[in-house]
């Protein structure tokens, strides 16, 4: 890539310690093979496996690297919002650490920032198959979202955003329904953004811990409240 993005990278983790030392190397050989200034930010969220311990013996030495630590699981929100807060570079992204997206995934979001100057690249995945409840669920959470704050959504993986765009006081959930008041606060304020296919893969190792219907109803309920936040 031309001119590379200085990038902060934020990958959380919770209960990831079987999956830390073969994803958080491969990052990590990403990030030091872009020829750009960067920092990894990794954020243990309350792990109770050894992550944090994990992460650290892979981070020894490098010191583009920090590893940050909730006392008890608070959600990916949470740590989004932790890893932002402690980031320092003009831009900033993020990565879960189950091995479902290669690093080399994101250098197509860099790449569309170059190419539009948009601040904010959104992601979306060309092969998961999420299953047909899920697609269907997934599908009204974003009628509901067009609805009720008069944008569209499209938005399945990490995105790309200028740090100052991202305001953690001003974004209050903690859960994962921050990856939506987060780009509907920024669609809604009319910045120009730009969206990018990714190949998302089966997790390595573990089951997630952030899917099924239970966790879409959540994000239902929380559009309604964030509705009466803005």
């Amino acid at each position: 890539m031309t001119n590379p993005l200085p990038l902060s990278l934020v990958v959380f983790a919770y209960d990831e310690s079987d999956n830390v030392p073969v994803v958080l190397p491969q990052i990590l050989a990403w990030l030091r093979g872009r020829g750009a200034p960067f920092e990894l930010l990794f954020v243990d969220d309350g792990s109770r496996d050894g992550t944090g311990d994990a992460a650290r013996a892979v981070l020894a030495g490098e010191p583009s690297a920090r590893v940050l630590a909730h006392d008890r699981n608070r959600g990916i929100g949470a740590a989004l919002k932790t890893g932002v807060r402690a980031a320092t570079l003009p831009w900033v992204t993020f990565l879960p650490c189950d091995g479902q997206i290669e690093a080399t995934e994101l250098d197509k979001l860099c790449a569309e920032a170059t190419r539009t100057s948009a601040p904010i690249v959104f992601s979306v995945y060309l092969d998961r198959d999420d299953g047909l409840v899920r697609t269907a669920y997934s599908a009204a959470i974003r009628g509901l979202i067009r609805g009720a704050f008069g944008v569209s959504l499209r938005s399945d993986g990490p995105y790309l955003f200028q740090r100052p765009l991202f305001d953690p006081e001003r974004l209050p959930p903690d859960t994962f329904f921050l990856n939506f008041e987060f780009p509907i606060r920024v669609l809604r304020d009319g910045k120009p953004h730009a969206v990018v296919p990714i190949h998302c893969k089966p997790r390595l190792r573990g089951q997630s811990k952030s899917t099924g219907l239970r966790r879409s109803w959540g994000v239902a309920k929380q559009l309604v409240a964030s509705r009466r936040r803005t």
